[in-house]
């Protein structure tokens, strides 16, 4: 597990290398053995420096959050993230030079160990990922970090990076100087026990245990750390909303940890840690954006007993954006792409925008001219069906219409072999009725993509009644062959992600018909965290495709149709007013050219506000927004629309931006009690419509006092 050896020099190399595991990290097993290791080097007097190193490709990925979920209580964590902190001090005070052999990722704890450490050379690593990522999954730098980047680089220069999660590649850490030297990947050793040979008493000390140290760019308290707090503080509530509490952690980290020496900067570290890790948004984050999206990654839910499906030729059918990006995730896997469209501009199209996104990767320095083109020759545009012949899929992503979704199918079909799969990227229709086009309904799957499809990391897999597992099993291979994060649901109009994120953008139109001031019900949406207001991202997805989807489904349910109460506004914005959002300059806002958007002056005049007096408070409209989604979610978990919570939560969050503190659609349930949320819903059904009504789920867990998750 960590390997430790002296060479005649007198130089340690504690080498991390940990079994059963693709990389290391800290956990319960591995941090004991790594500090027997530290003191062994410590105490003998014939150890004149130590590296520290991986036999992994990679050093250390930081801790394991399973040990951080199994410490029982404020106290045990508060204790056992003090001893890291003795441990780490250990290296600094020992009076013997440590050096970080960073031969490849160095994430959160695993970078705190370098930060440790006196040196930290890394080896020329383009795809090396170095930094401080906590925030991103809830939790703050429990060993060190906060102090010792601030001390190391400066406190405007800390902060972003803290903040923020970002990684750095060894160049970048160099560039900011959180890393001393960039060498050749087969010099790191060498280059390391060269240094080691050299040292002299005084670089085995610290900066920030010199007594002369001064943080670099200023303290706290100086005038230009008075100015980056300020400032800071108003960036970190524009941005979070106040919904965060490990950013606001972070911050208070830094402040009040850099005013004092760094022994009791790290206890300051160590508290608001804790503090930190008890949060439920921390829970609730770990929970979703690692456990979860870790498990969907890993196909946790495939079909068992189905071989792994390895893809070397796709058929994309429909050239547009969605098309398009479809193509350019496929090729960027190393597939090649059969791009076609009606005619061969079209398709040419299709292809120039893998082109571009391709220059821009070149321009800024992320792949070479010979890789881009590559894979640009692996998409072929054509007009040509027979071209599909010996594709593995087939994935149309042509015009929401079913019969010129049939034609397609049937063409297809005609070359493709019989184990071929077509998968269809509609967001909307039902797949069991666009497979009745299928001679083959068992190989018919849904892929829904999100746009921009080479951002967005979602894939929604729909199966129909007549798709088989091995269908299923074999999309998901090719979900997980182009990078995405695949969850499985079942067959419904909108299936799940379509369906319950209509609620949102539906009940912000439904509370501007009942006289909620605009600008109210989208800072409502941003303050509850969701990316973009609902009357705002409506101008996004287009008034007028709502409208349509809505009269497509009024059509197609008949009698069973019940109207939301959005319909009347978009219904008049569309057909009235032609305001039919953000493509055309004028929905709900105005989009003028050059300028900022802002909210149409004349929705006053056609959506009359209530008084000044009689306007909801921004927790009832928070309130109303975001438990519409929840309680949708609750209704497709009871019709077996999607299958489990956490597929529910990593959908909500990867596909329309679901809060991600609140964990997910059904996290937040949850994280308000099932109880709680069902008396909240059935007040909020009294006053504002039966949509509000929690489905009998909810009621049934109510009453045994169930959850959704055991923390």
């Amino acid at each position: 597990m960590i390997n430790y050896e002296v060479d005649g020099d007198g130089i340690a190399t504690i080498t991390w290398d940990m079994p059963g595991r693709s990389m290391n990290v800290l956990n319960n097993d591995s941090i004991p053995a790594f500090k027997e290791a530290v003191e062994k080097a410590i105490s003998d007097e014939a150890v004149k420096g130590v590296i520290i190193t991986s036999a992994k490709p990679d050093l250390i990925a930081g801790a394991d959050l399973e040990m951080l979920q199994g410490w029982n209580g404020a106290e045990e964590m508060y204790q056992n993230g003090m001893e890291l902190q003795m441990l780490f001090r250990s290296i600094e005070k020992s009076g013997k030079p440590f050096v970080a052999a960073i031969n490849g990722t160095a994430l959160g704890g695993g970078f705190e160990i370098c930060l440790a450490c006196h040196r930290r050379i890394a080896a020329d690593n383009p795809k090396a990922k170095i930094g401080l990522p906590e925030v991103k999954v809830g939790l703050l730098p429990g060993g060190g970090g906060t102090q010792r980047l601030p001390r190391l680089i400066g406190i405007q220069a800390a902060l972003p990076l803290l903040l923020e999660g970002k990684h750095l590649s060894p160049e970048k850490a160099l560039k900011v100087g959180a890393i001393n030297e960039v060498v050749p990947a087969d010099k790191l050793i060498e280059t390391a026990k060269a240094w080691l040979k050299n040292a002299k008493p005084e670089d085995a000390v610290q900066p920030w245990d010199n007594k002369k140290f001064r943080i670099p760019g200023g303290a706290p308290m100086s005038p230009t750390g008075m100015m980056t707090f300020t400032a800071g503080n108003a960036m970190l509530r524009d941005k979070t909303q106040g919904n965060y509490p490990a950013a606001l952690n972070i911050m208070s980290c830094v402040y009040e940890g850099c005013c004092v020496d760094i022994d009791n900067g790290l206890k300051i570290e160590t508290r608001y840690f804790v503090k930190t890790c008890m949060s439920p948004e921390a829970k609730n984050m770990i929970r979703s954006l690692f456990f979860g999206i870790g498990a969907a990654n890993k196909l946790a839910s495939r079909p068992k007993g189905v071989p792994t499906q390895s893809y070397k030729k796709v058929g994309v059918l429909g050239a547009g954006m969605m098309g398009a990006g479809i193509a350019y995730v496929t090729a960027m896997a190393g597939i090649e792409v059969v791009l076609i469209d009606q005619d061969q501009a079209a398709a040419e199209r299709g292809k120039g925008y893998s082109e571009n996104l391709l220059k821009k990767a070149i321009s800024r320095g992320r792949m070479t001219e010979e890789k881009a083109a590559g894979i640009l020759s692996l998409i072929t545009p054509t007009t040509d069906y027979a071209l599909l012949d010996g594709a593995d899929m087939v994935i149309e992503a042509v015009f929401e219409n079913r019969d010129i979704k049939a034609d397609v199918t049937q063409k297809s079909e005609a070359v493709l072999a019989d184990t071929a799969i077509f998968a269809s990227n509609t967001s909307t229709l039902p797949i069991t009725g666009l497979a009745e086009a299928s001679k083959r309904p068992e190989n018919f799957i849904g892929l829904h993509f999100f746009s921009p499809v080479d951002k967005m990391p979602l894939v929604e897999i729909i199966c129909g009644k007549e798709t088989s597992q091995e269908t299923l099993a074999r999309s998901m291979d090719y979900v997980k062959a182009i990078r995405k994060t695949p969850i499985v649901v079942n067959d419904s109009r909108g299936f799940y992600t379509s369906r319950v994120f209509g609620t949102y953008v539906s009940e912000g139109i439904a509370m501007l018909a009942e006289g909620v001031n605009p600008a109210l019900i989208d800072n409502a949406g941003k303050m509850a965290g969701m990316p973009v207001g609902p009357l705002a991202l409506a101008d996004e997805v287009a008034l007028d495709l709502i409208y349509k989807v809505a009269k497509q489904t009024q059509n197609d349910l008949g009698d069973k149709y019940v109207p939301a109460p959005s319909e009347p506004v978009v219904s008049k914005m569309v057909e009235e007013l032609n305001r039919v959002g953000k493509r055309e300059g004028k929905g709900f806002y105005e989009y003028p050219e050059g300028g900022k958007k802002h909210l149409w002056e004349g929705l006053a005049e056609h959506f009359p506000q209530k008084p000044e007096d009689e306007q909801p408070s921004v927790d009832e409209v928070i309130k109303r927004l975001m438990f519409i989604q929840s309680v949708e979610t609750a209704r497709c978990l009871e019709e077996n629309v999607v299958t489990n919570p956490t597929d529910a939560d990593v959908g909500s969050i990867l596909g329309w931006g679901f809060a991600p503190f609140q964990g997910g659609a059904i996290s937040q349930i949850h994280t308000v009690g099932v109880d709680t949320f069902v008396s909240e819903c059935d007040r909020l059904a009294q006053a504002y419509g039966a949509r509000f009504t929690p489905p009998a789920i909810l009621r049934d867990m109510a009453s045994k006092g169930e959850q959704f998750y055991a923390a």
